[in-house]
């Protein structure tokens, strides 16, 4: 019988490791073949195959990983887009609905926007923040409902109470993109959602060398993403689990400094005169602190924030900054900062942009675990150059 930890940090370390260790090896070792001896398996999916995502590296994380959210089943994929979108043509066909949230990351909002009408599926976008206006957008054929944890990049907070409980009601699947939280700060099976999608590229790797999603949650649902994903291709490479497999056991002590750490920064900017705004949950000054608070074990690393100068100000700022990488993608050991605008929503047009509030000067910062006091500094001499 497997063993059970009580706490996420233990469970980091020693979720999911064979028992008993192979030939002793503390570290799990890389299972570098494409494939494995016939062992009597009944069914395609069964076969040891690096394709079908289960080779000993694979199963390892899927133990570990639905464990650290407390759910049934995990799978890895190739990407986190592979993981959304897999997921996504899963749990929807031909002729359904889906009610998704207003603002999205920009891959998952290009995907549904720009490649669902030839899979003949139709969306509506919802005001994630009023549960009262999601009925009048519910039809006969609406089958799932989806969120994101923390938006990126204005790291708005919906009503995930609200959603989950909406979706048991009508009898959809919920699914919640927790990217940005990670298991650390928000477990979504404890609050009653069907599916947690990650892109472990980011918090759950934490290195930014390498490219990889996660599903977890319910295991009839995971069963048919797999399926799903063995025949779409999605596979993550064994050596690529091995090194998220490496990552993911630190996560606990980098996102406990990540947390503090953005929360100071987000402090320090918020009282400088150059800034306009700053958009962080652990902000008192968000619009939904207090429900953060409520949901949230921290708020991560992320935050973004608007100079008072615009888009010249903002790559003014960015140049200015010495620290920071400036670079696309997040929830690495390095503080990065970026545009989403020219990057992470790039896809999208200048329009919804404008729509969902994703202005050009928009700055996406992830907070690494660098002293804080060195990253304040480097903000500080950044902003006097501004004049």
């Amino acid at each position: 019988m497997p063993k059970t930890y009580k706490h996420l940090a233990t469970k980091l370390v020693h979720a999911g490791e064979p028992e008993p260790r192979i030939n002793g090896a503390v570290a799990m070792p890389i299972f570098q073949s494409a494939m494995f001896e016939y062992a009597g398996e009944t069914s395609y999916h069964d076969l040891k195959y690096i394709r079908l995502n289960n080779t000993p590296n694979h199963l390892a994380l899927h133990q570990k990983l639905a464990a650290l959210e407390n759910a049934e089943a995990a799978l890895v994929a190739a990407s986190g887009m592979a993981a959304i979108s897999t997921a996504l043509l899963t749990v929807l066909s031909a002729g359904d609905h889906l009610l998704v949230q207003d603002c999205l990351y920009g891959g998952t909002h290009d995907f549904i926007t720009k490649d669902f009408a030839a899979f003949g599926i139709a969306y509506d976008f919802i005001n994630a923040d009023d549960p009262d206006s999601w009925k009048n957008k519910l039809r006969r054929n609406t089958k799932a409902l989806y969120v994101e944890t923390m938006t990126n990049p204005l790291l708005q907070v919906a009503d995930l109470n609200a959603a989950a409980q909406f979706a048991q009601a009508n009898g959809l699947v919920s699914l919640i993109d927790n990217t940005f939280a990670s298991p650390v700060n928000f477990r979504p099976a404890e609050w009653g959602f069907d599916l947690s999608l990650h892109s472990c590229t980011k918090y759950l790797n934490g290195h930014s060398d390498l490219v990889a999603g996660a599903v977890i949650g319910r295991a009839d649902l995971i069963q048919k993403i797999t399926y799903k994903l063995n025949h779409l291709g999605g596979s993550l490479d064994p050596h690529a689990c091995f090194l998220l497999h490496r990552g993911m056991k630190t996560l606990s002590v980098r996102m406990k400094h990540q947390n503090e750490s953005a929360l100071k920064i987000a402090r320090f900017l918020e009282q400088h005169p150059a800034i306009a705004k700053v958009n962080y949950p652990g902000l008192e000054s968000h619009s939904r602190h207090q429900r953060a608070k409520e949901l949230f074990d921290g708020c991560s690393g992320m935050l973004s924030f608007e100079m008072k100068g615009g888009l010249e100000a903002a790559q003014r700022f960015m140049k200015s900054t010495t620290l920071p990488v400036i670079a696309p993608s997040l929830g690495g050991i390095e503080t990065l900062l970026t545009r989403p605008a020219t990057t992470s929503h790039s896809g999208m047009s200048p329009e919804d942009r404008r729509k969902t509030g994703i202005t050009d000067g928009l700055i996406r910062m992830s907070v690494g675990i660098e002293a804080t006091e060195d990253i304040i500094e480097d903000f500080e001499h950044a902003l006097k150059k501004l004049g």
